[in-house]
Parts: structure tokens; sequence; C-alpha cells
């Protein structure tokens, strides 16, 4: 098996670099104990030291406890970014409970489903409206035995807190009393003494993430707290200034992989300051960017997007930020090179899955950061790539094929709701699903996804290909390449293109231009220019979204059978 970054591996440690599991809530045990007083959240303007972030923490895992709550729990987080989640996902994990992510954005069948999948005992939420009627129902079908409810106000700082119960009462919802609701002010009435848990970081999950998979369908990746923390060691050792303290933008969601060990394991494990946001907006991140002269920046590259976008770009300074973590999805080189024109942040974009606890390459710090490239393997991490039609096949050097990863934070299987267990993976590789291809550095690129191939009567088109000639068009702001049926050839790609601002062109334009470019066989027949692409819950092009929306206006406009024609007729 060719490894071609040993030679050049141009991380800031051996590749080889062994690291220590252990037990995810003794990362902020161990960071309260090194920097007790220094910041390590702000939420809009409210701090929370590390040593006051571990007593709440400690606070919440007691009250757990109190509710008969422990090892073999599963304690759902229906939360958006508010300190209430980083304290009970720590507060959880100190009990040797099993935290499951659940998105903010879920409607009731999805919290059902996924509480009941993961078999979810109790579910923590906020008084929201958006958040409260899904977690009510989820209680009343019996999918949770508890909810745990908070309030964003007792959050916030006391001004604001006013203001807030002042201003947004109509998104507020008066909680009932309840025998089986308990009060985010009652879990923490207690002594904050949680009773030690006895954790096995190599055999106990630490956390449930549900992701789409390679198959479409939602499955929870059974993550250890050894995945976890070691991963987060992983990313914090390829810094070279091991003792600078980063001041670090928290717009991702906390719910999402990339967040939960990118921003909060990996920034407290090295005592770093979390400057919070509820959610992403570009005028917000760009005034916290100047109002706590951030080092670091986490988002998709849609947020750096709309950064640039913005018109405060423009009184804006970006002198104290060092480098800006792109991921989630890829960053065209346009983009890239605007982002860091602008700014003079180094933009390191990475790789990961929720199957490998969040990340398995990044750019290095210093040294080449190759356009297009999400890097090198973080240390201990191994990539193959196999032949996509015989996965027992690896490919030649520089060769395309699907990369298979293995590595200390590649988790354990994929959770079995009805064994209530883990289905462990083969040889304790993982099949990503995405089309890769290694240059003679080790730097990875990604081509594409198996599933997003489109096959044009036999010949294979990677969207990603089309996408990246028209992203160089300079009217061009975003675009995804999804497949649409074709009578004679199976399928085509068709482009879905959203334009800059003020930018014109035209549908025949962009399609002339792009098939000037590639080959027969990739040539576009339809091209279409809208106002905007759906987007994940990170602000991720969402190309599953876009393929329903096309096949159901298809639909539509396709002609009833004959047996219907008749019977009209």
């Amino acid at each position: 098996m060719s490894r071609p970054w040993i030679e050049r591996y141009a991380h800031a440690v051996p590749w080889d670099t062994r690291f220590e599991p252990f037990p995810v809530g003794e990362l902020l045990v161990r960071a309260a104990s090194a920097h007790g007083d220094r910041t390590a959240l702000n939420f809009l303007g409210r701090r929370y030291s590390y040593a006051a972030l571990l007593k709440q923490a400690q606070t919440a895992a007691r009250g757990f406890q109190l509710l008969g709550l422990g090892k073999g729990s599963r304690i759902g987080l229906f939360l958006p970014n508010t300190p209430h989640y980083p304290i009970a996902y720590y507060g959880a994990l100190l009990t040797g409970a099993t935290v499951v992510n659940f998105s903010p954005l879920y409607s009731a069948p999805e919290v059902i489903a996924q509480a009941q999948d993961s078999g979810t005992d109790v579910l923590v939420c906020l008084d929201l409206q958006r958040l409260w009627e899904p977690a009510r129902q989820s209680l009343a079908a019996g999918a949770v035995q508890r909810l745990i409810v908070g309030n964003l106000a007792e959050a916030l700082p006391a001004a604001k807190s006013f203001a807030f119960r002042l201003f947004k009462s109509k998104e507020r919802v008066q909680v009932p009393i309840h025998p089986r609701i308990t009060r985010w002010s009652e879990l923490l009435d207690n002594d904050a003494r949680p009773a030690p848990a006895a954790v096995d970081p190599a055999r106990d999950i630490a956390l449930i993430q549900y992701t789409g998979g390679t198959t479409g369908v939602p499955k929870g990746a059974a993550l250890t707290h050894a995945n976890l923390s070691l991963n987060a060691q992983q990313l914090g050792s390829v810094d070279p200034d091991q003792k600078r303290t980063a001041s670090v933008l928290g717009a991702l969601p906390f719910f999402h992989i990339f967040a939960n060990t990118c921003l909060l394991n990996h920034t407290l494990m090295r005592g770093g300051t979390i400057i919070m946001l509820p959610k992403f907006e570009a005028a917000e991140a760009l005034a916290a960017i100047r109002k706590h002269r951030l080092t670091d920046l986490a988002g998709v590259p849609a947020m750096y997007q709309a950064m640039l976008d913005h018109p405060e770009v423009a009184k804006t300074s970006f002198a104290s930020v060092q480098q800006a973590f792109s991921g989630g999805a890829a960053m065209s080189v346009a983009l890239k090179q605007r982002f860091e024109q602008a700014t003079g942040a180094r933009v390191l974009e990475g790789y990961g899955l929720t199957e490998s606890s969040g990340v398995v390459a990044v750019n290095p710090y210093r040294g080449a950061s190759k356009a297009g490239s999400v890097g090198q393997v973080l240390p201990g991490t191994t990539i193959t790539l196999v032949d996509i039609e015989d996965p027992f096949r690896d490919v030649p050097p520089g060769g395309r094929g699907e990369i298979v990863v293995s590595g200390p934070q590649v988790m354990q299987g994929y959770w079995r709701k009805d064994e209530q267990a883990v289905e462990p993976l083969p040889d304790g590789r993982f099949r990503t699903g995405d089309i890769g291809q290694l240059d003679e550095d080790g730097y990875l690129f990604i081509v594409d996804r198996c599933k997003d191939m489109i096959n044009v009567g036999g010949f294979k088109v990677f969207p990603s290909q089309l996408e990246a000639v028209l992203m160089k068009h300079p009217a061009v702001k975003e675009v995804l390449v999804i497949a649409v049926p074709d009578d004679r050839v199976g399928e085509r790609p068709k482009p879905f293109v959203v334009l800059h601002d003020h930018a014109e062109a035209t549908s025949k334009e962009l399609q002339s231009y792009l098939n000037a470019t590639v080959g027969k066989h990739e040539h576009v027949h339809e091209l279409e220019i809208r106002p905007e692409l759906p987007k994940t819950v990170i602000g991720k092009p969402d190309r599953k979204a876009l393929a329903a929306e096309e096949k159901a206006k298809r639909e539509l406009a396709a002609p009833p059978p004959s047996s219907q024609l008749e019977a009209a007729g």
C-alpha cells in the first residue's frame, strides 16, 4: 500500500505520533485545572471561565444522576448554540452516559424517529416554540421518558436577559408542570458533586451522531470516548505553535460533528476561548472578529462567501486572524484566493466525516497549502484508495478511487437499535463513499462521491469537476450539478447556478462556457439560474434537497399516464 505522505509529511509532528485516549469529560477537567481563570466561553457578553464551566458541567452531571441517569443511559441534546449545550454535553459525559445529538431544525417526526432509533432516555431542550413542540410530541409519543427544559434568558447577561424576556415573549412557551418535565434550574439545584463514573475510553460510547452515511439512510455513528479525545489531540498536534491561545468564532452548530470536534473539544482542550453565536449571521461574525480580535475561524465555504459579500467586511480588520478552517464542502479555488487576499489569513481546508469523529486530513499550518486539496492525513491516520467497482483492489499511485480510512478516530460502527449494540466495521476500516486522488506529496484531493457520479450512457461524469469549471466564470457565485433523467443515455448532468450580486449571465452563455471546456459526454443540455440553492443546517449546499426539488418539479410537469388520459376523455 502506497503512503506518499510518510516521506514528505508537512505537519508539525511525525506521522507516527501516539496519543493517550481518555474520557471526553476528563478533557474539561484537565483544561479547568490548567486554565481555571481563563475564559472558556463568551456567549453574547456573558463569560464562563474554565473553572465555572466545569462547575456547571459537574452540577449538570449530578442532576442527571439524581434523575437515575448514568452509564448505559442516552441523553439527547436538542439545542442551538447556547451555554446549555456544552454544560449538558460534558455533564452527561462525566456520568458515563452517551450523548445523542439532535438538529434544532428537526421536525417532530424526525425527533421521534431518532429518539426511538437511538433509545434516547431524556431530551434536553429550550422553552422556544420551535424546539418545545417537537420535544413535547416526543414525550407524548413515549419516544423519550423525560424532558429537561431550559430557557435562553438564563444564559444571557442580566440586561440582555431582561430584554429577551420583554421582547421575545412570543417565541417562548409556558412549560407546564408535569411529573416527567424537569426545569434546567431544577437540574442544576444540587451540590455539584457527581459520583465518579468508570469509563473505558476504548469501549464506551460517548456520542451517537446521526449521519446520512453512504446509503442516504440516517444511521447513528457510535463514537467512543477514545475516538473523540484522540481526534481532538490529533487536530491539536498539527498546530506548530503549541503555546498560543486561540480565540475562535463559534458559529457552527455544536450538534454537528465538525463543530463538536473542531470547535468544542479541540478549542477547550487547548485552553482557547469560544466566542459563541446562536447561529451564523455574516454581520455578527464580522462584528465578533472586530470586537474580540479572533485568531481562528471555522466554517463552511458559504460562511466565508457571506462574510466577503457583506458591506461590513470593508470595516473589518482581519489582522488578528491567523488561520481559517474550512470544511463540510469543497471550497472553490477562487473563493480561497479571494478570502486570503482580502483578509491576509491562511485558509486551511480539511476533510472528515461523522464516522471519523470529524477530521481525517487538513492542510498544514505552514508550508505548502495546495489549492483544491484537503491536505495530508492527521497523525496515525491512513488512507487507501480502492477501485470503485472492486473494493478489494487498490488503485495505482496517482489514480482515483474510493477513499477508505483507518485510524484511532474511526468509529466502532453503526448503532443497531434492536440489539442496542454496535455493528462493528470489518477490520476497522471505513469505506467513505467519497472518491479521491493522492498526489506525489500525499495531499488528498476529493473528486466526488460515489453516489453522486452521473452515468451518461456508460461514461462516468463527476459533478464536482463540472462545478469547478463553472466556478471559474466571474459571474458564478455558487453551483451544484445533479443528475436528471434522459431518454437516450439514461441520465445527464444539470447545473444549478447562483450569480454574484449585480452580475449578469444567461443560461445559454454559461452552458456554452462549460461545454467548450469539458468532454462531449460531460456536455450539459440544461442549466438553470436560481436566486439561491438549498442549504443544510451548517450552510453546505444540499445536493439531496435540490435533487428532490427537481424530481418533484419534473413529475408535476410530466403528462399523465395514458390510462388517466383515457379516463379523462
